[in-house]
Formats: structure tokens, C-alpha cells, sequence
């Protein structure tokens, strides 16, 4: 008996109702909806006079982690805009929460008793591991963008380099005062900030034990009048998506500054529109005693490179530089002024982050803040 027709191909799948399309999941352009972000969603601690020390958003920007001051972790879905749980670390503290590439595995600093780096699953709230060998407080922790390797700095001038498989340290670095790091998008170099040296090191990553290839000398972009004796209140180190440029988070009155990642020039200065009186901004790692509590940093890269969002130094907003915008001159220093700001009614922007899968903002201090463009309103210029 002859075989009969094959059978017709499947239908194409279909375009999912609008329904089914998560929020935040569409894919404009950042440049056409950076002025448009609101907040959309507000989340309550739920003790008073609690601060979120630490943001961080999963590997495909669906969930968001922060780690509090009340030695909790509290993960929210930024796909649907909830409080998913809470996770108490009362014994060990808490700080420096980051997403692995292990769905729901985090890591993060304890800020109690023995200084140990925490491997812990979100799912059941179970240690998977410990990492353990700094002998002071954990300033930073900088997990790799491509394997289960991670950094971390601490105020016992070391910074270490782990593996999520083994307990026991890969490479050490015995540096002054090293708070800071950051990998390159590549994955292929290190960034590592010492901030009693005013100098970021640039190492690679195949050659971690060997001196740094390059080496940015800050001094000359220390505030006016320091004179080189103070220890400059750095925050954060970031590199944008696209690896060309640096970012260097302050406190300083003068605001950020812009690398050029393969050089160190400085590419412009980043100041906030209103000076920042105490308590709008968190220590720094440097910062001997701690006068407000950490945090990670209050500027963050949009995920195309060319936006940088950070607080307004005021006790709420949020502004957006341009690092294609004009270069403006004061005095001897090149200058991007913000380009726009995004109303906020209540909530400062202590902490600061963009969500590198989605157009979404977080943004936090004794609050935590979901962000969103909206259609219906337009830039607000300064």
C-alpha cells in the first residue's frame, strides 16, 4: 500500500496576547524611553529604620535582591512587580547581596562575626558554601559575567579571587586599601580601585597574580583642597556594556567621573544637580568610622552605555546623564551637566540600579522602588 501525504508543518507559533507579554519586556530603544521612567511599584520595609544597603538583579532581570540594614534579604519579582520572600541572616548579617548564574543562588558579605562570603540558595534558604579567609569587613563583591568565578575586596587590603565549586581561595592580592572592583564586560580584565592611593589597576584576568597591565593615577581628579590627604569617597566601579568606558561613583561634591576605559582620561565629570547634604548618601568602603550606613553606590550604566542614572543629591529623584551629551567647561574640568530628571513624590535614590535585560530601574534607601517608562508623560528637562 502506497504511504500516504506527510503530514502539513505545524502552524507558527503565535504572538502571545498582550496579556501574556511581561511588564517591562518590550524593546524600545532606551534612548526614547530614558526620560520616561516613573516609579511604578513601592515596596515597604517591614521595620523602621531600615536601610537597603545593596541591589542586584538576576542574570535574565527577573528578579531583583536587596540586602537591608535588619540583617534580612528581601527578593521581588520585577516581572510582576511583588515581594516573592524574605531571608534572615540575623546570625551572620548581611550586605553586598549578588545574583550567580545559578538560577536563585546568591551570594553575599557577612557583616557579623567571621567575615565569611555566604553561598546561599534563595529556593530553600539552604548554604550551599562558604568562603571564608578575609580577615576584616567585606567592601565589594564582583562576580564574573561569563563562569562561576568571583572577586572579592575587604578591608584587610586583600582582594581574593574564588570559584563557586571550591571553598578554598584561587588567587590572592595583598593591596592598600583595594574596596573596589569590577570586571569588563569581556571578562578579560579586572578593574580594582585603591583608594589611599587614588590609582585604579588594571589586571588580566588570565594573569591575575602578575602586576597590573595599566595603572590610572586619580590624583589629579581628587575635590579641591584635599591636597591629596584625604581618602577619596568612592563607592563603586562599574565598566558600561560596550567596554569602552569606566565609571567611578562618589560622593564627591564634584559627582562622578567618566573613564575612558583603556586609558583612564577622564572623559568628563558627572556633578548632581543639588549639593548633598548629611545623610543623603552612603558611606563609602573609605569612610573610618561609618558615619550613615553602606551601600553599593547611587549611579548606575543603562544597559546600552550611553545613559548614566544616579541621584539627585537631593532627598528624592533621580537624574540622567547623557555621556554623548555636550561636554561643557568649568574652569579646567569637563563637565556633563544631567540631561533630564525623573520625578519621585517619596524616596531618595541611596542606591541605584538598572536592570541590564529590561528598560527598569530600581532604586532604594529605607524603601524599595521599581521604575518603568510611562507612555503618558513626557522628559522633564532641568
Amino acid at each position: 500500500m502506497a504511504p500516504g501525504p506527510p503530514p502539513p508543518p505545524p502552524p507558527p507559533p503565535r504572538d502571545p496576547p498582550p496579556a501574556e507579554v511581561a511588564k517591562g519586556e518590550r524593546t524600545e530603544k532606551t534612548s526614547d524611553v530614558i526620560g520616561t521612567l516613573r516609579p511604578t511599584k513601592l515596596f515597604k520595609l517591614s521595620k523602621p529604620n531600615t536601610y537597603v544597603t545593596s541591589l542586584d538583579f538576576d542574570e535574565k532581570g527577573q528578579l531583583l535582591i536587596a540586602a537591608c540594614s535588619d540583617d534580612s534579604l528581601q527578593v521581588y519579582s520585577a516581572r510582576e512587580g511583588t515581594h516573592v520572600k524574605s531571608i534572615l541572616s540575623h546570625k551572620y548579617g548581611c550586605h553586598l547581596a549578588r545574583f550567580t548564574h545559578h538560577p536563585q543562588n546568591i551570594l553575599y558579605a557577612s557583616t557579623k562575626s567571621d567575615h565569611a562570603i555566604r553561598y546561599l540558595s534563595t529556593h530553600d534558604s539552604s548554604y550551599q558554601r562558604y568562603f571564608k579567609g578575609h580577615t576584616a569587613s567585606v567592601t565589594d563583591l564582583a562576580p564574573c559575567p561569563r563562569d562561576d568565578t568571583f572577586l572579592s575586596c575587604a578591608t584587610d587590603n586583600t582582594v581574593r579571587l574564588w570559584n563557586l565549586q571550591s571553598q578554598n581561595c584561587q588567587a590572592r592580592l595583598n593591596l592598600a586599601t583595594p574596596y573596589l572592583a569590577a570586571y569588563d564586560p569581556s571578562a578579560t580584565v579586572i578593574a580594582i580601585a585603591s583608594a589611599s592611593t587614588s590609582s585604579i589597576l588594571l589586571y588580566d584576568v588570565r594573569n591575575f597574580d602578575k602586576p597590573p597591565f595599566a595603572t590610572f593615577d586619580m590624583r589629579q581628579y581628587d575635590p579641591p583642597g584635599s591636597g591629596g590627604r584625604n581618602i577619596p569617597e568612592w563607592t563603586k566601579l562599574e565598566f558600561s556594556n560596550d567596554g569602552k568606558s569606566l565609571l567611578v561613583t562618589t560622593n564627591h561634591s564634584q559627582g562622578h567621573l567618566l573613564l575612558d576605559a583603556f586609558n583612564g582620561d577622564l572623559k568628563a565629570q558627572l556633578p548632581r544637580p543639588y549639593q548633598p547634604t548629611w545623610g543623603i548618601l552612603r558611606s563609602a568602603p573609605s569612610a573610618t568610622p561609618s558615619k550613615t550606613p553602606f551601600g553599593q553606590g547611587d549611579s548606575s550604566f543603562s544597559a546600552d552605555g550611553r545613559y548614566v542614572l544616579g541621584g539627585s543629591g537631593a532627598d528624592r529623584d533621580v537624574v540622567v546623564w547623557d555621556t554623548q551629551g555636550r561636554v561643557s567647561r568649568d574652569g579646567e574640568k569637563k563637565v556633563i551637566r544631567p540631561m533630564c530628571n525623573l520625578p519621585c513624590e517619596r524616596g531618595k535614590g541611596a542606591v541605584v540600579l538598572w536592570n541590564h535585560r529590561y528598560n527598569m530601574l530600581a532604586t532604594a534607601d529605607t524603601e524599595v522602588i521599581m521604575w518603568l517608562p510611562d507612555e503618558h508623560v513626557g522628559m522633564t528637562p532641568l
